[in-house]
């Protein structure tokens, strides 16, 4: 019969903690024999603990097929942790087979699938947040619904969909980013991005420049303080109003290879361009018009 260890404590009244599984001494309570949990669930002790804790099962993201929200058929064993017998584990894996069909039935369906393995694929190369794709898969969920599909590719939706995102979370992504890695004919791709523009009304507001500027300088493994110069350069270049209507990469590339020249930094003028996505010519005469307006 179990007892308290304690010397002082001549009582042997013991209790269950039906929450903890504990066994521990009514009178001094110290605990006797502690219960571990089996199923490794974590122990929820307090409202915190719950909220940061507690297994909700997997998350749920519109860039999956069924949202996050799918049914699981078995592992092999039953409820009680037995494996099943042959005859079962056969029928089970012939149910499996049936439900992975049944939801693939309908081309949309699978086109979807098709879709979001290609954004996948354009997120690991661009880089792409998590936010920015919840966007871009909401984007094209909505022009599948509207038949948006039909006539063009569902690559190229998907493609513009992520444009319009990146332009909408103001994540530096370019249209020649996204054809190039995408595979796509970048005429096709604007036409993508102009059905979705004027079907839904969108706002797709003008990518803040040095946004552009910080993101090239990362790739060009440019210094801290010539980006920084660069950053100053920018900025007195739209306070004079003479970045209107111009495109904001090549404001930015023009901005960062004319600091990169005054301060010393070995840049070759053709990598710039490759890396940049603007050609040499546009890059020399962007920047000799910035040096000329700031008097550099």
């Amino acid at each position: 019969m179990q007892k308290c260890q304690l010397d002082n404590c001549s009582k042997n009244n013991l209790i269950t903690d039906s929450f903890s599984g504990e066994i521990l001494c009514a009178d001094c309570g110290t605990v006797i024999e502690e219960k571990l949990d089996n199923n490794n669930e974590t122990q929820i002790h307090s409202l915190e603990d719950f909220m940061t804790k507690s297994h909700v099962g997997s998350k749920q993201s519109l860039s999956m097929y069924d949202k996050g929200m799918n049914s699981v058929i078995g592992n092999d064993r039953d409820a009680t942790g037995k494996p099943l017998n042959s005859a079962s584990k056969s029928q089970f894996n012939r149910l499996r087979q049936l439900d992975n069909r049944s939801k693939l039935r309908q081309s949309s369906q699978r086109t979807l699938v098709k879709s979001l393995t290609f954004l996948n694929g354009l997120k690991e190369k661009l880089g792409i947040s998590e936010n920015t794709v919840e966007v871009t898969c909401s984007l094209f969920r909505r022009a599948q619904k509207n038949r948006l599909t039909k006539g063009r590719t569902a690559n190229s939706l998907m493609a513009a969909a992520l444009y319009v995102s990146c332009r909408q979370t103001m994540t530096p992504r370019s249209l020649d980013d996204i054809s190039e890695l995408g595979n796509i004919h970048k005429k096709s791709l604007q036409k993508a991005v102009r059905v979705l523009i004027d079907e839904f009304r969108l706002n797709v507001p003008q990518y803040n420049t040095s946004s552009f500027l910080s993101k090239l300088s990362s790739d060009m493994g440019i210094s801290e303080k010539t980006k920084r110069y660069a950053l100053k350069i920018l900025a007195d270049v739209e306070e004079l109003g003479a970045t209107a209507g111009k495109n904001p990469i090549g404001q930015a590339a023009a901005s960062l290879y004319l600091a990169s020249m005054l301060m010393g930094e070995s840049v070759n003028q053709r990598k710039f361009s490759e890396v940049s996505g603007v050609s040499t010519v546009t890059l020399r005469n962007r920047k000799n018009t910035i040096q000329k307006l700031l008097d550099l």
